[in-house]
């Protein structure tokens, strides 16, 4: 039986995951990374994932309202997950902290996220991308 292209087998996994945040390190066990690249550009041209970073690939919905293709979830959980797998902790920025105790009744807006150390990876989608607060995290 010949063996399913590198974009179908990636694809048929993405579709099984649970996950939604996917790079291209999560399927070097398949192929080498050139080849992966390009089955990962071939899934973003056919608009069954979306990227939204260097090396960050999430999977789409169609919208109900413009029928346009999106990302399954928001910003700022990508966001989340995404710096989670780069081994990079969230925290609360201060503008949340604010909010959060009454000091402040100015909402945060959900784009800026607190982390522990430097961030040099950009996160966006469309006008809307992510910035980084680097937070002191006291340890209790």
């Amino acid at each position: 039986m010949p063996r399913k292209s590198l974009r179908s087998e990636i694809k048929a996994i993405i579709s099984k995951s649970p996950d939604f945040v996917f790079m291209p390190r999560d399927f070097f066990y398949l192929s080498d990374r050139d080849q992966v690249g390009r089955a990962l550009r071939q899934l973003t041209k056919e608009q069954f994932l979306v990227k939204i970073g260097y090396g960050v690939y999430v999977k789409t919905r169609v919208s109900a309202y413009t029928g346009k293709i999106l990302p399954v979830s928001n910003l700022r959980e990508i966001a989340e997950i995404t710096l989670a797998k780069l081994g990079v902790d969230v925290f609360p920025t201060r503008a949340e902290i604010a909010y959060n105790t009454r000091q402040s009744t100015q909402i945060p807006t959900g784009f800026v996220i607190g982390v522990n150390k430097r961030v040099n990876r950009r996160l966006s989608y469309g006008d809307a991308s992510i910035k980084y607060e680097k937070v002191q995290q006291n340890i209790h």
